[in-house]
């Protein structure tokens, strides 16, 4: 696997990519398809599926060097396609929602991730990188979250596969459960701070705007706020992840003996601050940067349909049902969790 950014552009390289902007133009379209949209289902995950599909029907009639393609598509397309994603965010968002949300969502990203990892590593036995990507696509924004995570621990792909699937499975049944519940008067809360708890304790953005608007539609801008400041938690994250990860010289050896060259500062989480600060100055008008996140949708759908490419259904095998249950508990967490942390910082500040 080259690591050079600029890839050999001939032929098979560009029918790769080809492969993959068809991929990705298909799964667009079909997320477009009123009865997908109507139940949230997002494109990057029917480019999972379609990758897939793909992976375990037609891969074999396909020719290796077209190869070249698929794996620039899910390596470095997706570090710009993450650096692009700072464009759905500004600096405003955090003075929008005060202290009190930014230390409730600071609490449940990082307490997220920690019992995703202890549990799954010490208590399940599960594999080191399924239990970081599955904790970092719960703790942060589900699978865009596990899709920056693999680039900086180079997982395989197959991994990243298992993380999103535990996402897709948990962020749907929470946008379901939370309005249910509230409807219910099982959750004492006001419509503002049910708007931070779902903010803060659901997977993924898509999935905070359903849940909130289906509350109230009171409780969509705290939901969403406190929802885009845990995103924006994902560049420090990822670069805490990236020095702890890489510690110590046998890790790193390792790591480049398998072919995954370490990235002890990910890069690509600096520009995506960067991004995020340069579109907090308003610079731009608002058309440009609404094609801009267009543009950056695709390109995430493009790279999650490139890992579904490579992964191939004997690559679960031997991973069972751990992954399932840790996602559960962590499930369980943030919902008791995100409900008292939510109800005790708001109760101070």
């Amino acid at each position: 696997m080259s690591h050079t950014i600029l890839p050999k552009i001939d032929g098979p390289f560009l029918k790769g990519m080809g492969l993959v902007v068809m991929l990705a133009a298909v799964a667009s379209a079909l997320a477009a398809l009123p009865a997908l949209k109507a139940m949230h289902i997002h494109g990057l995950i029917i480019a999972m599926v379609l990758g897939m599909v793909y992976a375990n029907t037609l891969r074999a009639r396909v020719p290796e060097s077209w190869v070249s393609g698929v794996d620039y598509a899910a390596r470095r397309i997706l570090r710009l396609a993450i650096v692009l994603y700072g464009f759905r965010l500004t600096f405003q968002d955090i003075g929008a929602i005060g202290l009190s949300g930014v230390v409730i969502s600071a609490l449940m990203v990082a307490l997220t991730f920690l019992i995703g990892y202890i549990v799954g590593v010490k208590v399940l036995k599960l594999d080191k990188e399924i239990s970081i990507l599955c904790s970092a696509g719960a703790a942060i924004c589900g699978a865009a979250a596990v899709l920056a995570t693999e680039a900086v621990i180079k997982a395989k792909p197959y991994k990243s596969m298992v993380a999103v699937g535990t996402v897709v499975i948990f962020g749907t049944l929470a946008m379901f459960l939370y309005p249910a519940a509230y409807r219910a008067g099982l959750v004492p809360m006001s419509l503002d701070e049910m708007g931070v708890y779902i903010g803060a304790s659901v997977h993924e953005v898509a999935h905070v705007v359903a849940a909130s608007a289906a509350v109230d539609p009171a409780t969509s801008d705290a939901a969403v706020i406190v929802k885009m400041v845990r995103v924006m938690m994902l560049a420090p994250f990822l670069i805490v992840l990236g020095l702890w990860f890489w510690r110590g010289a046998e890790n790193i050896a390792q790591k480049e003996e398998e072919g995954r060259k370490p990235a002890l500062i990910p890069w690509f989480a600096v520009y995506f601050i960067g991004v995020a600060g340069f579109n907090s100055l308003n610079l731009l008008p608002a058309s440009v940067v609404g094609s801009l996140i267009s543009f950056d949708t695709f390109l995430l759908t493009m790279a999650m349909g490139a890992l579904g490419m490579e992964t191939t259904i004997d690559k679960f095998k031997g991973v069972g049902l751990k992954p399932i249950y840790l996602s559960l508990i962590l499930f369980i967490w943030l919902i008791f969790g995100g409900f008292f942390i939510t109800k005790g910082v708001m109760s101070v500040f």
